[in-house]
């Protein structure tokens, strides 16, 4: 924990401070003590198969390449399988980052690590078929769940500062979604989790969001989170443990969190439409 920690706080893409002012920080204090706290919470979203996110992301890839019947190979940006051992196996390789908006901190980082003249989608936040893929996804859920009251389309948190483009693209990936469920203004909203550190993110807050909810007498709340084409630590644990008991304190009744699009047909064959669309 404590060396993937270390790899991903250490990115000046996630981290952009100065390396003198951030590194002495990061290893004298960050490091001695969140990878206990963080080893806590995966614990509570560990697999017999191992890390969620390592588990979806392997079966997408084997599954995608059932349908495109061409080499597919997956790799983390922090972690193993890394991208510097995975990317000479592949033949001209077309680089999917499954950030589905674009961030410095994320597209961009990935993007470090290519060889240049690398081909690589920047994005899909509005592409019809991954639209398509969330709308299913949450009518799968609706079918085989009571709905809640409001929609909360939750998107993983960035500093405010220069994040204008990435907070367009949340917007418009929340608009296209809405409009596809057909859900008028009054049912569903956005909100931005994860936030890391003291500075002002991207807001309306999720976690206190839903907190207002229930203390002005919303009962029921439903969360999706776009941004996220797995689960992992920030959808299972943030969203499904920590926000879900804050929901029910401040006096809510359920919140349902709906599957990321993990494993779903919808999304399998959106993610071949959009690798053979980028890759012409």
């Amino acid at each position: 924990m404590r060396a993937y920690l270390a790899e991903f706080l250490s990115d000046p893409r996630v981290v952009a401070l100065p390396r003198w002012i951030w590194l002495p920080i990061l290893y004298g204090a960050v490091l001695r003590k969140r990878p206990p706290i963080a080893a806590e919470k995966y614990a509570q979203v560990w697999t017999a198969e191992g890390s969620p996110l390592a588990v979806h992301t392997r079966r997408q890839a084997e599954l995608l390449f059932e349908q495109l019947n061409a080499p597919v190979a997956y790799a983390m940006r922090y972690g193993q399988p890394s991208i510097a051992a995975t990317l000479p196996r592949m033949e001209d390789p077309f680089v999917v980052p499954l950030y589905p908006q674009y961030a410095v901190s994320t597209t961009e980082s990935v993007i470090d690590c290519l060889p240049p003249g690398t081909r690589v989608l920047r994005d899909f936040h509005a592409d019809r078929d991954y639209i398509r893929a969330l709308a299913a996804n949450v009518r799968r859920y609706w079918n085989a769940n009571e709905r809640g009251e409001r929609l909360l389309m939750s998107f993983h948190g960035l500093p405010r500062r220069g994040a204008d483009v990435y907070e367009q693209q949340c917007r418009t990936t929340a608009r296209l979604l809405a409009k596809a469920l057909a859900l008028k203004d009054a049912d569903w909203q956005v909100t931005f989790q994860s936030r890391f550190g003291y500075a002002r993110w991207l807001e309306p807050y999720t976690q206190p969001t839903l907190e207002s909810l229930a203390r002005s007498g919303t009962r029921k709340v439903d969360v999706v989170c776009p941004g996220f084409v797995a689960d992992c630590l920030e959808t299972l644990e943030e969203i499904g443990i920590t926000a879900r008991a804050a929901f029910h304190a401040a006096g809510g009744e359920r919140l349902g969190l709906m599957p990321c699009l993990n494993e779903a047909p919808e999304w399998i064959e959106a993610l071949g439409n959009i690798s053979g669309r980028k890759n012409r």
